[in-house]
């Protein structure tokens, strides 16, 4: 009965402490010192940022495509920290915001893959996708342009494709030098 209790204490200290590793911003005092480097690390004019829907440009690209696109951009925006908030397209709570900057994306070049020739293959099958991406002011005054790709060429799903993408153009925003001034 005791190594019975001793072995499920073991076990219990052991869940916890791996709970703790995976996740250390559940910590009280790890989840204060991150908003207090937040607050730090801003500059004096903190922008936020609209993204409006993807433009497929004249491709024939599938609108679950275009979302994924739209939807994993808006996570990996959230992630850089660079702006003060990230809205979608259409919300209203940034009509009367000083501070932001609009995001568009046109995809330029789009080549569909295919994960069955991936995974016989390593040669032949890989999902690629260019888009040029320009941060804008209200008034239409471009900050930041650039052409973006995103591709998956050995494992994953074509969707990978789009993950790929957002996080190669919230890297390319937040390595940038911006000057909205």
């Amino acid at each position: 009965m005791k190594t019975i209790r001793r072995s499920s204490s073991i076990i219990y200290v052991a869940a916890i402490v791996a709970i703790m590793v995976a996740f250390p911003a559940w910590l009280p005092a790890q989840t204060a010192a991150v908003k207090s480097s937040d607050a730090s690390s801003g500059s004096a004019m903190q922008w936020s940022v609209q993204v409006d829907r993807v433009n497929p440009g004249d491709l024939e690209i599938a609108h679950s495509f275009q979302a994924a696109i739209y939807e994993n951009l808006l996570k990996e925006l959230n992630k850089t920290k660079q702006f003060k908030q990230v809205f979608r397209d259409g919300d209203r709570n940034c009509s009367d915001l000083p501070n932001l900057l609009v995001l568009q994306t046109t995809v330029e070049k789009y080549t569909p893959g295919s994960e069955t020739r991936r995974a016989v293959t390593t040669v032949s099958g890989a999902t690629k996708l260019l888009v040029r991406t320009q941060l804008l002011t209200r008034d239409g005054k471009i900050v930041l342009e650039r052409r973006v790709n995103g591709n998956v060429r050995f494992f994953g799903s074509n969707l990978r494709a789009t993950h790929n993408l957002a996080r190669n153009i919230a890297k390319a925003i937040k390595q940038s030098r911006w000057d909205v001034g």
